[in-house]
């Protein structure tokens, strides 16, 4: 008989909530199969099976928060003749009532509110907001694309672009870089970009390290790496702590402004909306301009609003003055 446990995630990972289990009991499971599925405070992901065999017990039932190392399962071996599976617990199904449903919220969904509402309550949150003419950017994107896509197998988009900006304003405006321990200001040297990913029950923040050092071609594959791997829930512990700044892009869903909440305990966050073609006055003749809104929601305990613009008009301006050679 083999132990399953709930493995340790990290160094200050002390729990785990197991929120689905892939196999039921009586079933067949494979070495390094998945198991179940865990939920942290830093990492959502598969556990695989220490061993082949026959699931013959389940110890933890879904939903359920336990400490490192507690025997979730055991497994049989070799595999022993099917077990029942154990009876459904009434209080995970919805409870249905007077034209409502009221169902629980998934750990995940849990966590995510308690994160935000904690981030509000902490940070004097506050948002300002810059139009942006992408144009430039556009017919970099248009030139490359095609060669991106043959080359490298994936599409180029705005946010390696709005990402290498942000970089250049963190280097211009350290204080957007930093965090807040007690009365201290504590600066990082290294420049760690989150980028939000939205999942199918929520959302997650995987971390670009030492964004400053890549190039849009490397920042473009870190993204749809990060990306694709934290929808497949693969994504390892140390890839969603250290973040020094986020960027989160909503345009992707038609959105144009947003206000979004600082990810704790960073200072500051960007917001990048929908770019689309726009009708705008240059030199009193109306031109058509590729424009999207960056939305910058900064922590006003530590940043003033003269210095977020500043930053902010940083990035506007690196975007706006794209050259062909930074690339």
């Amino acid at each position: 008989m083999t132990d399953v446990v709930m493995p340790q995630m990290g160094e200050s990972i002390v729990e785990g909530t197991l929120t689905k289990w892939l196999k039921k009991p009586g079933e067949h499971v494979e070495r390094d199969e998945p198991l179940f599925e865990i939920w942290t405070d830093k990492v959502d992901t598969e556990i695989p099976s220490p061993a082949a065999g026959t699931l013959s017990e389940v110890l933890v039932e879904e939903g359920k928060t336990v400490g490192i190392n507690t025997i979730v399962a055991r497994i049989e071996q070799p595999p022993a003749p099917p077990v029942p599976a154990a009876a459904p617990v009434a209080s995970a199904r919805p409870a249905e009532q007077a034209k409502v449903r009221i169902e629980p919220m998934s750990p995940m969904r849990a966590k995510i509110a308690e994160h935000m509402v904690m981030s509000k309550r902490t940070s004097a949150h506050v948002t300002t907001v810059h139009k942006v003419d992408m144009t430039r950017v556009e017919k970099m994107r248009q030139k490359h694309k095609a060669d991106f896509q043959a080359r490298y197998g994936i599409s180029l988009t705005y946010l390696p672009f709005i990402t290498r900006a942000t970089v250049e304003g963190l280097r211009a405006y350290p204080l957007l870089n930093a965090s807040i321990e007690g009365a201290n200001i504590v600066y990082h040297n290294e420049i760690n970009i989150g980028i939000a990913v939205a999942l199918e029950n929520g959302l997650i923040v995987p971390v670009i390290r030492n964004a400053d050092e890549k190039n849009v071609l490397g920042l473009q594959r870190a993204i749809v790496d990060l990306s694709t791997r934290a929808r497949s829930r693969q994504l390892k512990p140390d890839e969603v702590q250290g973040g020094t700044f986020s960027i989160t892009s909503f345009g992707g869903f038609g959105s144009v402004i947003a206000t979004p909440v600082i990810n704790q305990p960073q200072v500051a966050i960007l917001g990048a909306g929908l770019v689309e073609k726009t009708p705008v006055v240059i030199d009193d003749a109306i031109a058509i301009r590729s424009i999207c809104y960056l939305s910058l929601s900064f922590d006003h305990r530590l940043i003033d609003g003269a210095l977020a613009d500043q930053f902010t008009g940083k990035v506007k301006s690196v975007l706006e003055n794209w050259s062909d050679e930074v690339l």
